[in-house]
């Protein structure tokens, strides 16, 4: 019997998927890496040049806030600066008058947490007239 011989057939390795494989992971890598720059930024309070409000006898909440993050409601220290503490001391101000003006006085120094908190407890607690303090704007001479 004569078997016909069979062709050898020459075995590679097609590297086709492999290169598509490569450029996937180093575009995956390209674009999901960041690269920090640290940068620190010196800035100055924002000054304004209005004219002071004028005192009156309308009630209102004053939220002062030193340098450490301590709040004081209209005179009154709160015993810790957490959130459901100075919504309560709101609460209890406000006796459910949402209209009255909220105004917000923070040391220059504050962490804008603190500041941000205080907003926020504001406008859960539906207060509208939100006013920020800041210092006179110095004359230019």
């Amino acid at each position: 019997m004569k078997f016909k011989r069979q062709r050898s057939q020459e075995v590679g390795v097609d590297l086709t998927p492999l290169i598509d494989v490569v450029f996937l992971l180093l575009i995956f890598f390209m674009v999901s890496t960041t690269f920090t720059r640290e940068s620190h930024l010196q800035i100055e309070l924002p000054e304004a040049s209005g004219e002071p409000a004028q005192a009156s006898e309308v009630k209102q909440i004053d939220v002062v806030i030193n340098a450490e993050g301590q709040y004081t409601l209209n005179d009154r220290t709160l015993v810790n600066n957490r959130r459901e503490t100075l919504e309560r001391g709101v609460r209890e101000l406000a006796e459910g008058n949402n209209s009255l003006p909220f105004i917000i006085t923070a040391d220059a120094r504050t962490p804008h947490e603190f500041v941000v908190r205080a907003m926020d407890v504001a406008g859960r607690l539906g207060f509208a007239k939100l006013s920020i303090t800041t210092e006179r704007e110095a004359e230019s001479q």
